[in-house]
C-alpha cells in the first residue's frame, strides 16, 4: 500500500486559473468592438482551423461573465488571469477609445474583487486590432508606441484596482507561429519579419511596463509571460546536441536574454547573422526595463533532433517512445522543476508565477452530470508537486495558474481540445464543473497537494 504525503505551500501562495479574451469572450463584433487579426484569420482562412471553427461566440463569456465569476468563487480561486481584447478597447488599435469595451473589464474587475479574487490582467494575448496589422503589424516599429498607448489607456482605467499586470503572453507564439510558420493569425510566412516581430514585441513590453506604472499612479506589479520548455537532445549524438542548443536558443534564450541582459544570444547572432535585430543602446534600456515578476507557461519539454532539411533554424522534434502523451504533447512533469530552476539560476527574476499549465482531455458529461477527468487531475497534481519541489530548492515561485478555467477556442485546434476545469456545452453554453475543478478547489482550500510516495 502506497504512502501519501502532503506538500504544503507557503501562506499567501496565489492559486488561480487563466483564460484569454478571444478564446472565451465571443461577441466578436458587439458594443463597438473592432476586428482582430484572429477574427480575420478565422473568417478568411477557415481551412486553417479545425472544422472551420472560429471565436465568434466561443464560451460566450462576454454575456455570461457574472455566472463565470460565480463559478470562480465556488472554486475558491485566489486569482483569475484574463486578457483584455485590444480591439474591444481601441477598435482601430490607436486613437479613439471604445467606452463600452473598457466598461466591460471595469465590471469584471469589480466583480472579482467583491469575491476576494485577485485580477491578473494580460494586455496582449494575440488579438491584434486588424487596422494595425494593415499598417504592418508587429514587424513594423510603430507598433511599439501603439502598444504603449493601449497599455496606458487600460492602466489609467483599471490601475487603481488591478495589482498584477502582464504585458504579453507568449511572444514566441505570436512572432513565430504568426509571422514565420503562418499557422496562427495573421498567417504570414516571412522569417525576417518574424524576427522583427520578436524585437518589437519585447521592445513594446519595456515601453508598456513604464506606461502601466505611470498610468496606474501607484505601485503595481508588472511582468511578461513567456512559453518556455527544457530542450533535450533526442540522442547523445553531437548533431542532436547542437540541434537542442539551437532550439533552446530560438525557443527560450531569444526571449529571456534580451529581457534580462539587453542582447540576443551570441550563438543566435552567429546563426542568424544580419537577420537578427540590431539592439541600439536605447533599445537595450527598454528591453531590460526592470520587472516585478516573470510569468512562465509550461506544458511539456521539447526533444530535438538534427534535421538539415528544416528551414533556417532547426525546430524538428521527436516524441520519445515509452512516454505518456496527451492529445497535443508529451506529459513530462519533471520538466516543470528543471525549467523553473534553470530560469531562476540563469536569470534571477525577483518573482516567478507559473501563469499557465494544463492538459487537453477528451472530456464528456456522464449521465449523472459529472465530468470524470481523472487524467487531468493526475497531470495537475504531478506538475504542482514539481512546482513545490522548485520552491523548496529556492525558486521564488509565488503563484500557479491552471490553463484553463473554461473549455474554449483552442486556436488552430478549434473546439476539439478541452483544457477547462469547467466543461462548456457549446450548443447550450451550459457550464459543468469537472472533477478536476472540484479537486483543484480542494488544493486551494488546503493550500497544498497530496502525492503518492
Amino acid at each position: 500500500m502506497s504512502d501519501r504525503r502532503f506538500l504544503r505551500f507557503p501562506d499567501g501562495f496565489i492559486w488561480g486559473t487563466a483564460t484569454s479574451a478571444y478564446q472565451i469572450e465571443g461577441a466578436w463584433n458587439e458594443d463597438g468592438k473592432g476586428p482582430s487579426i484572429w477574427d480575420t484569420f478565422c473568417h478568411e482562412h477557415p481551412e486553417k482551423i479545425y472544422h472551420g471553427h472560429n471565436g465568434d461566440v466561443a464560451a460566450d463569456h462576454y454575456h455570461r461573465w457574472e455566472e463565470d465569476v460565480q463559478i470562480m468563487a465556488e472554486l475558491g480561486l485566489k486569482a483569475y488571469r484574463f486578457s483584455i481584447s485590444w480591439p474591444r478597447v481601441l477598435p482601430e488599435g490607436t486613437g479613439r477609445v471604445n467606452p463600452a469595451g473598457l466598461a466591460f473589464y471595469d465590471r469584471l474587475v469589480d466583480a472579482l474583487l467583491a469575491r476576494g479574487i485577485e485580477p491578473v490582467v494580460t494586455l496582449y494575448h494575440w488579438d491584434l486590432p486588424q487596422p494595425l496589422q494593415d499598417r504592418g503589424g508587429w514587424p513594423h516599429r510603430d507598433i511599439v508606441q501603439y502598444f504603449a498607448e493601449y497599455a496606458s489607456v487600460v492602466a489609467k482605467r483599471l490601475g487603481d484596482r488591478v495589482n498584477w499586470w502582464i504585458t504579453h503572453n507568449e511572444p514566441f507564439v505570436m512572432a513565430l507561429l504568426g509571422y514565420f510558420f503562418g499557422d496562427f493569425a495573421p498567417g504570414i510566412q516571412d522569417f525576417p519579419a518574424a524576427l522583427q516581430a520578436v524585437h518589437h514585441l519585447l521592445l513594446s513590453h519595456g515601453h508598456a511596463v513604464e506606461a502601466i506604472r505611470a498610468a496606474a499612479g501607484r505601485p503595481v506589479r508588472v511582468g511578461i509571460t513567456l512559453n518556455l520548455s527544457p530542450v533535450h537532445p533526442a540522442t547523445d549524438s553531437e548533431a542532436d546536441r547542437l540541434a537542442a542548443q539551437r532550439m533552446d536558443g530560438i525557443l527560450n534564450r531569444m526571449f529571456l536574454d534580451p529581457i534580462f541582459f539587453g542582447r540576443y544570444p551570441e550563438d543566435m547572432q552567429a546563426l542568424l547573422g544580419s537577420l537578427i535585430p540590431e539592439v541600439s543602446p536605447e533599445d537595450a534600456r527598454y528591453l531590460t526595463t526592470p520587472m516585478d515578476f516573470l510569468g512562465v507557461n509550461y506544458y511539456s519539454r521539447a526533444v530535438a533532433r538534427h534535421d538539415p532539411s528544416f528551414p533556417i533554424v532547426e525546430l524538428a522534434q521527436v516524441q520519445p517512445e515509452g512516454s505518456e502523451y496527451s492529445q497535443m504533447w508529451e506529459i513530462y512533469p519533471p520538466g516543470m522543476y528543471e525549467l523553473l530552476m534553470r530560469v531562476w539560476k540563469d536569470y534571477r527574476p525577483p518573482v516567478i508565477l507559473v501563469t499557465e499549465n494544463g492538459i487537453p482531455v477528451p472530456d464528456g458529461v456522464d449521465l449523472d452530470g459529472r465530468v470524470r477527468d481523472e487524467r487531468r487531475i493526475r497531470y495537475l497534481r504531478d506538475h504542482i508537486a514539481q512546482v513545490h519541489r522548485a520552491l523548496t530548492d529556492g525558486a521564488p515561485v509565488q503563484g500557479y495558474f491552471v490553463w484553463s478555467l473554461l473549455d474554449n477556442f483552442e486556436w488552430a485546434h478549434g473546439y476539439r481540445m478541452r483544457f477547462g476545469l469547467v466543461y462548456v456545452d457549446y450548443d447550450t453554453q451550459k457550464r459543468y464543473i469537472k472533477d478536476s475543478g472540484r479537486w483543484y478547489a480542494g488544493v486551494i482550500r488546503e493550500n497544498g497537494v497530496w502525492v503518492e510516495e
